[in-house]
């Protein structure tokens, strides 16, 4: 029989997508309100991987990545999906969103991302929410699938997500293997 082990926490990221005119520090109040303080931010870079927001949020849209101190449960994901919707709707501006927000979390191996919308590689984990793993990390660095997003592969995002991996494995609470 199977012996069911302790879940270890992990890292709850954002990757955030806005348009012009948004307040980020609004957006960052809420999220700061809900998940506890930010302990790291990838800088800001042009959203130009994909026209697909385009319609809603409009062109030149920006997009930027954060990271939270206080650790969670991954089986949390799907909550977390749920209330940043709610938080996009905050933002929206007749009934257009203005700010995406895409919960994910981090741990040694993987970035694990959360997600409305079902694709074969992606595992359904509670309230309409999928888990979509977009890097795993092996042979010291971040690797795409083929589904990952091309913004996931930049430099600046794999460069924010090993800084942030360093912290979260540096901590006593944790150790290297999931």
């Amino acid at each position: 029989m199977a012996e069911f082990r302790k879940v270890k926490p992990v890292k709850l990221i954002f990757a955030v997508t806005f348009a012009q005119g948004v307040d980020l520090n609004k957006v960052e109040e809420r999220l700061i309100y809900l998940y506890g303080e930010v302990d790291d931010r990838s800088n800001e870079f042009d959203f130009s991987y994909t026209d697909y927001y385009e319609r809603e949020m409009g062109k030149y849209l920006k997009k930027l990545f954060i990271s939270f101190e206080n650790l969670i449960n991954p089986g949390e994901l799907a909550q977390i999906k749920t209330e940043t919707n709610e938080i996009e709707k905050e933002f929206a501006e007749k009934n257009n969103r203005r700010v995406n927000l895409d919960p994910a979390y981090l741990s040694g191996s993987k970035l694990v991302v959360a997600s409305a919308k079902n694709f074969a590689h992606r595992i359904y984990i509670g309230k309409g929410v999928y888990g979509d793993l977009q890097l795993q990390y092996r042979q010291n660095d971040f690797r795409p699938h083929p589904w990952t997003f091309p913004d996931y592969k930049s430099d600046t995002v794999i460069d924010f997500l090993k800084r942030v991996r360093e912290k979260y494995l540096s901590g006593d609470r944790y150790d290297k293997k999931d």
